[in-house]
């Protein structure tokens, strides 16, 4: 079961949520999968997402990566959300840590993944810490710029998005995030 660890709303009227528990579990309108540019979802969230939404996912994102090419950072692609209790996922591709540029990408892959779910007219979203695992990104960097560009992000009204969740599974990795809140968020 997912915890609430921390909530603030900004002057835009959007909230961002702090929780603790599993993305796949989250009755949002898409969740964020840290994919890479391949849309191959073999591991770690990825794997997880395709593993409960089922193979729709993957046939979707083939199709997605033989209509427009690998994705980019800046421009994340989307899916149906097949099995899982969302009409989307959202695939981003956040830097593997040592490739350069990682901390813009990072924050283009997030801006990006909130860009998308306005687009298709959403009103929530959840992410999970891009790039955090195997690509390496020291957590306590990701924490802040994830917050930090959902922040940034939320505090100009520019559509429908009104709720933006990031769902830390790890309990190490929540408190990263808490720190992070509270340095760059708010008490």
């Amino acid at each position: 079961m997912n915890t609430l660890a921390k909530e603030i709303t900004f002057a835009s009227g959007s909230t961002l949520q702090l929780v603790n528990g599993d993305v796949t579990s989250e009755k949002t309108d898409a969740i964020v999968n840290a994919a890479n540019r391949y849309l191959q979802h073999g591991g770690g969230v990825a794997g997880v997402i395709v593993r409960r939404g089922g193979p729709v996912i993957q046939k979707e994102s083939d199709a997605w990566v033989l209509a427009h090419g690998l994705v980019e950072s800046a421009a994340p692609a989307w899916t149906s959300g097949g099995d899982l209790p969302v009409r989307y996922v959202i695939h981003a591709v956040g830097p593997v840590w040592g490739e350069g540029d990682e901390e813009a990408k990072l924050a283009a892959a997030v801006a990006g993944s909130l860009k998308v779910a306005d687009d298709l007219k959403l009103e929530s979203i959840a992410l999970p810490a891009i790039s955090t695992g195997i690509f390496g990104f020291p957590r306590h960097l990701a924490a802040k710029i994830i917050l930090t560009t959902i922040r940034d992000y939320l505090d100009q009204p520019k559509g429908s998005l009104k709720l933006v969740k990031v769902v830390i599974y790890d309990g190490g990795m929540i408190k990263t995030f808490e720190k992070a809140w509270h340095d760059h968020i708010g008490p």
